[in-house]
């Protein structure tokens, strides 16, 4: 019996501070590795930054900050949370480490190898806030402004030369892999939500950008940045040292026996994901959980709507004890 397990939260994407989902993704993935270390497994436990993208060049920019020290500040903060909720992490990766960028560059290599990158244009609504590409019945208007529906983020309509993954290509496949393997996606709601987008029809992803600066750079082309979104993901196999396939970390953890996210981030770990690792020939993670969220009145906590709870107050009025027991 395999008696190795590797649990990973989304890596957090800094913003001002950090808040009620942040905890409530670590402290329930804190509780699994717990649990399993106790149970005689062999635990290795992520959770780190993600620190590249336009959102974050802005916020550097208008905090007239160096981005790069912006990013040292803002992962500090973050690092210093995993003490304040006493959190097993065994690692905490930066996109912006050298081991993380040369693992991205090298998995991209791969994929171009395999003729599934390739150079076009794209033209569409880009969410500059998550980071995201969406069709144009995921649109809605809001008193004038364009707003991803799900999100409720704010969109521009973006023009611009880039490379594209070819995503259509693996549609097929990615649904046979669902009905071969019914517990990778759960639960059943977000698999459900998950087969039908697929079944909708996929088309390419564009995965570089070329209007901004603050990335990993394309391999072979310094004008273009790796889609923020291909550079995180592969934070999951880049602390296991990819792409030494044949090092101890990698031999024993890979594939991730569980992927814990947040259900808004369902579609890059459930579809972008396990198609840029088939495309690589890269075993799939065993399980994406996409849980739900922590709710102020009848809507999720943002830092838009005002309505966010800074977990570090809770603490100091009620202890941490109670809050990881609460969220638990």
């Amino acid at each position: 019996m395999d008696k190795n397990f590797y649990i990973t939260t989304p890596i957090y994407y800094p913003s001002a501070k950090p808040h009620m989902g942040h905890a409530y993704s670590s402290i329930i993935a804190d509780f699994f590795a717990r649990f399993k270390k106790i149970d005689g497994y062999n635990v290795f436990f992520l959770t780190g930054t993600d620190e590249h993208g336009l959102k974050i060049q802005r916020a550097a920019e208008n905090n007239k900050k160096d981005t790069l020290k912006f990013c040292d500040e803002i992962s500090k903060t973050f690092k210093d949370l995993t003490k304040t909720l006493n959190l097993t992490n065994t690692d905490f990766i930066r996109t912006t480490e050298k081991r993380h960028k040369e693992s991205v560059q090298f998995l991209w290599n791969e994929l171009k190898k395999n003729d599934d990158i390739y150079l076009s244009k794209y033209s569409g609504w880009y969410s500059v806030s998550d980071e995201a590409f969406y069709n144009d019945d995921e649109i809605i208007e809001d008193n004038g402004i364009k707003i991803a529906k799900i999100s409720k983020s704010v969109v521009e309509w973006v023009n611009e030369e880039s490379f594209f993954f070819r995503l259509s290509k693996w549609e097929n496949k990615l649904l046979k892999y669902y009905e071969e393997n019914p517990d990778f996606i759960q639960p059943e709601s977000r698999k459900n939500e998950v087969i039908s987008f697929v079944k909708n029809g996929l088309k390419d992803l564009s995965v570089s950008r070329k209007s901004f600066s603050w990335g990993i750079k394309v391999p072979g082309n310094d004008n273009h940045v790796i889609y923020v979104w291909l550079d995180a993901l592969t934070n999951y196999i880049s602390a296991l040292n990819y792409p030494n396939i044949e090092n101890e970390l990698f031999k024993n953890f890979w594939p991730a026996s569980i992927h814990l996210i947040g259900k808004d981030i369902l579609r890059f770990h459930a579809v972008y994901w396990p198609a840029f690792l088939l495309a690589a020939n890269i075993k799939l993670p065993k399980r994406v959980y996409g849980h739900g969220w922590i709710l102020s009145g009848e809507e999720k906590m943002s830092k838009s709507k005002g309505n966010i709870l800074d977990p570090l107050d809770i603490i100091d009025i009620y202890g941490l004890d109670p809050l990881r027991y609460y969220l638990i």
